[in-house]
């Protein structure tokens, strides 16, 4: 077979991609430093999420693409902006469990659960599968998913910090950071109307009882609009 049948063949597959929503987002944003505490292995960055969306669809001809994510109410301008861009949601109720000493509030959303049902459930439906998360709570689906012949890739959102369990599927990795000058979140320097996303929640916020505690932002164009959490 030449190479544009080989082509054609791909390009009919249908991929779809489940996104661990705050994996993604801390592993990209959250800096590591050495053990000394003196020096930086890796510095975090803000991805933009419009542009990761483009990234899945046009270079990993995904079809579809599955973002798990935790529901606050008030966070709903991001959802929207998130669905606009081409997402589909899926959200998880959270949790807020409040320190009875400090006050604070913790906010808790595992998506784990439902990320591998959506992969069960819509499992007839895509050819190739693509993971974006570095858990290691996933290798079983991911394991499944190879031995069917389904595993495409699974994109890890730092190679300085996911689980030893999901090694033995390296061959099958992307990194984020060698993406980071192509998805790098780009405050102010977008054309009017462009519209840049990103998050900077947390797997568990603590949330001060302070109406000032910004949690979500999301560019439009204009300048960024602030979500407490």
């Amino acid at each position: 077979m030449d190479n544009k049948k080989l082509s054609s063949a791909r390009d009919k597959q249908r991929v779809y991609a489940f996104i661990d929503s705050q994996n993604l987002n801390l592993g990209v944003r959250n800096d590591i430093r050495t053990a000394d505490g003196k020096h930086f292995r890796y510095k975090g960055w803000n991805l933009d999420f419009g542009k990761f969306f483009e990234y899945l669809k046009n270079e990993l001809h995904v079809e579809k693409a599955f973002i798990f994510i935790g529901f606050l109410p008030d966070n709903q301008e991001l959802y929207d902006a998130l669905a606009k861009h081409g997402y589909e949601l899926v959200y998880k109720p959270i949790l807020e469990v409040t320190n009875k000493e400090t006050t604070d509030i913790k906010v808790k959303g595992n998506i784990d659960a439902e990320l591998v049902l959506h992969a069960m459930i819509n499992f007839s439906k895509y050819d190739k599968a693509i993971i974006v998360s570095g858990d290691g709570d996933f290798f079983c689906l991911e394991e499944y998913l190879e031995r069917q012949g389904k595993l495409a890739k699974i994109i890890v959102p730092n190679k300085w910090n996911y689980s030893s369990l999901i090694e033995k599927y390296s061959s099958y990795f992307i990194n984020m950071s060698d993406l980071r000058r192509k998805l790098n979140y780009m405050h102010n320097k977008h054309k009017e109307g462009d519209e840049n996303t990103r998050m900077e929640s947390k797997t568990a916020v603590v949330k001060p009882k302070s109406k000032s505690s910004k949690a979500i932002v999301v560019g439009d164009g204009k300048g960024p609009k602030y979500f407490g959490m």
